[in-house]
C-alpha cells in the first residue's frame, strides 16, 4: 500500500490502511510512450486460516486479470517474507505461463537495525522461483519505487508486443472499476489528519 501511494504521489505517508483492494489508474511514461496502467492493492491476507477459501477466492479474482505482479514483504517482518512463496505458487496456478512477470520486493531497506530478513534470503527465494529480486526503501527512495513499477511495466509491455492477441486478457476478463482521484485524495487527507492529531 505504501509503495502504491509513493508511486502515485511521490509522497510517503506512514499511516495508511493496507490491503484495501483499491484499484488505481495512472498514465506512465514508458520508453517514449504514455501507457495506461492499473494497479490493484490486493485485499485480504493469505495467512487467515479460518477464511482461507474465501480469501483465496478474493485473491484469485484480483490475480486473474493482472498481467504482472509485485510480491512485497517487509525486511523487518519475517512472516511477511514467508508469505511470498505461497502467493507466488497461487499466482502460478492462476497464470501457468511462466513468462508472466513476478518481481519480489523487500521493502523497508532503511530499517537495517530491525532487519529480520537478510538480502541474501530474498535473492535466494527469487532465484528458486525464477523471479527478479529488489530491495528498496519506500520511505526514503521515491526513485527506487518508481524504478520497480517501471521495470514491471516494461516486462508486461514486452509480453504484449511479443504475444498474439490471446495474451491480451483485458478484452475477455473485465477489470474492476477504478476509483476516481477524489477517493485517492480523500484517503491521503484522512492519513494526514490522523498524523496531526
Amino acid at each position: 500500500s505504501a509503495m502504491i501511494v509513493r508511486f502515485l504521489t511521490k509522497r510517503f505517508i506512514g499511516d495508511y490502511e493496507p490491503n484495501t483492494g483499491s484499484l488505481y489508474s495512472r498514465m506512465v511514461h514508458l520508453d517514449g510512450d504514455h501507457v495506461a496502467v492499473q494497479i490493484q492493492d490486493t485485499p485480504g491476507c493469505i495467512q487467515v486460516q479460518e477464511d482461507c477459501v474465501q480469501v483465496l477466492d478474493s485473491l484469485s479474482r484480483c490475480v486473474k486479470w493482472a498481467e504482472g505482479f509485485l510480491l512485497v514483504y517487509s525486511i523487518t517482518d519475517y512472516s511477511s517474507y514467508q508469505l511470498v512463496q505461497p502467493l507466488y505458487q497461487h499466482i502460478r496456478k492462476v497464470h501457468p505461463d511462466a513468462r508472466t512477470p513476478i518481481i519480489i520486493v523487500g521493502n523497508k531497506a532503511d530499517l537495517l537495525h530491525a532487519r529480520q530478513v537478510q538480502a541474501k534470503e530474498g535473492l535466494q527465494l527469487a532465484d528458486e522461483l525464477g523471479s527478479l529480486f529488489l530491495e528498496i526503501s519506500t520511505s526514503e527512495d521515491s526513485q527506487g519505487v518508481c524504478d520497480v513499477f517501471q521495470y514491471l511495466c516494461k516486462e508486461v509491455s514486452k509480453l504484449q508486443h511479443a504475444g498474439s492477441t490471446d495474451r491480451r486478457r483485458s478484452s475477455i476478463i473485465p477489470r474492476p472499476k477504478s476509483p476516481n482521484m477524489q477517493d485517492l485524495k480523500r484517503r491521503f487527507k484522512q492519513a494526514l489528519s490522523s498524523k496531526v492529531k
